[in-house]
């Protein structure tokens, strides 16, 4: 029997450790069994139960405490992740070997990690090796999604999370319920975006000939492939989590036995745009 997985990620203040809660706390309410593991060395509390937690193996402020190595917060993380690495048997111990496992691994929020850095490709691989399937879920503010300049940074670190992890990958603005009603406007766009329409967007904003030429051909790549598309994601509704869950769990066939179908959003209770979609929570 398979077990299954979410890398849950993103840069450092995107909510992850917010999502595994919001997470378990849904799947607990529709009687569904789901575990955290903590990957972040640097983490300091949480709010719901962990399976296992890296700070039992390895801390940040040990390594940056040690005189002989002398790493300031960055450097002593990504030698926390680096020890980990060598340390799986731990991990393996700590998960156990329970079938139909279902397990939200809350990862560091450090960049380098999903850009460059071999250590979650290593991770993925050994959970492979376990018969996880696993999903990345790569979340971004959408707050920080407003702008085009800011939007096409956003979309490139998923692009390299996927790039480098080679898994399926959901993308997830989440913080929906902190923006104005002007912003949700501005944003809907952003969730299936037209790249092209981003290049208007910043046409007059690029006074650099060169960046002009660099922006149009990193859009139109990511358009003409498809490449990434956003979730939005209100930890405040409970349909709102229901539908990211669900996208998650189609793209590892989680309940595939039980004739598992993909999500279908009911077209006669859909908002006509993400504003009215709002209003309804509101007006309810």
């Amino acid at each position: 029997m398979p077990r299954f997985a979410q890398l849950v990620m993103g840069p450092a203040g995107s909510g992850k450790s917010t999502y595994c809660s919001n997470m378990v706390q849904h799947c607990a309410a529709i009687n569904r069994s789901v575990q955290v593991v903590n990957l972040d060395p640097a983490a300091e509390y949480f709010n719901y139960p962990l399976m296992a937690d890296i700070r039992e193996l390895i801390e940040v402020d040990d390594v940056m405490e040690d005189d002989s190595l002398r790493f300031g917060p960055n450097g002593g993380l990504v030698f926390c992740m680096e020890y980990f690495a060598k340390n799986f048997d731990w991990l393996e111990d700590s998960l156990g070997h329970v079938e139909d496992d279902y397990i939200l691994f809350d990862c560091p929020g450090q960049i380098e990690l999903y850009t460059h850095l071999p250590v979650m490709k290593q991770l993925v691989e050994q959970l492979q090796q376990w018969e996880f399937r696993v999903c990345g879920v790569f979340l971004v503010d959408s707050q920080f999604m407003v702008e085009s300049f800011k939007f096409i940074s956003g979309v490139l670190a998923a692009l390299s999370a996927m790039i480098l992890l080679e898994i399926p990958q959901i993308n997830i603005m989440t913080k929906m319920d902190l923006l104005s009603k002007k912003a949700k406007t501005e944003i809907e766009k952003y969730l299936d975006p037209d790249m092209y329409s981003v290049i208007e967007d910043s046409a007059n904003i690029l006074k650099s000939t060169v960046f002009k030429k660099l922006t149009n051909a990193i859009c139109g790549l990511i358009d003409d492939y498809s490449m990434v598309r956003f979730l939005p994601y209100d930890h405040s509704d409970e349909e709102s989590i229901n539908i990211v869950l669900q996208h998650i769990d189609f793209a590892i066939q989680y309940g595939e036995d039980l004739e598992f179908k993909e999500p279908k959003e009911n077209e006669e209770e859909k908002p006509a745009t993400l504003d009215e979609y709002f209003q309804d929570q509101v007006d309810e």
